[in-house]
């Protein structure tokens, strides 16, 4: 495996019926981002609804990465938008490919088919996701009591 031989890169949209679904928890629980365990958890306990997906980036069949598409994230819902991108993360090794973007357009194409027109996301990344189309719409306090970049993106 290796970030040479990228063009083996496979995207898998994931529900709780998939084969991969454990092995993304493993690699979520075991991400070196903290909020990794937390969608771990989230998927253990199969918290989705039934047209929510985990993205996952695989090569060689080993998971490099994921992203979710819900219909809610941090932004509290009285906010009323829906679909979502999120916990986006790639391990280190494999940064710099554009494998965000690639999991990213796989579910922002499977919003498209759903019929969705836009896509939202949250992050407090700077410069990273308007280089993939989104438009940042301003701060917004999050659930969590914190403040993120709201963006969004046409389909």
């Amino acid at each position: 495996m290796g970030i040479n031989n990228i063009h083996s890169l496979d995207l898998l949209l994931l529900n709780k019926d998939h084969p991969f679904w454990q092995k993304a928890i493993d690699f979520a629980n075991n991400s070196s981002w903290s909020a990794g365990p937390f969608l771990a958890n989230k998927m253990k306990a199969k918290d989705f609804l039934e047209w929510e997906r985990v993205v996952v980036a695989t090569i060689d069949n080993e998971i490099v990465g994921y992203c979710t598409f819900t219909k809610d994230d941090e932004l509290p819902v009285e906010h009323n938008l829906s679909p979502f991108i999120g916990f986006v993360f790639v391990d280190e090794q494999h940064r710099g490919h554009r494998i965000s973007e690639k999991m990213i357009d796989s579910a922002s194409t499977y919003a498209k088919l759903l019929g969705f027109k836009n896509i939202y996301l949250m992050s407090s990344e700077k410069g990273l996701y308007e280089k993939y189309g989104f438009i940042k719409i301003g701060d917004y306090k999050t659930i969590f009591e914190t403040v993120d970049q709201l963006f969004y993106k046409s389909i």
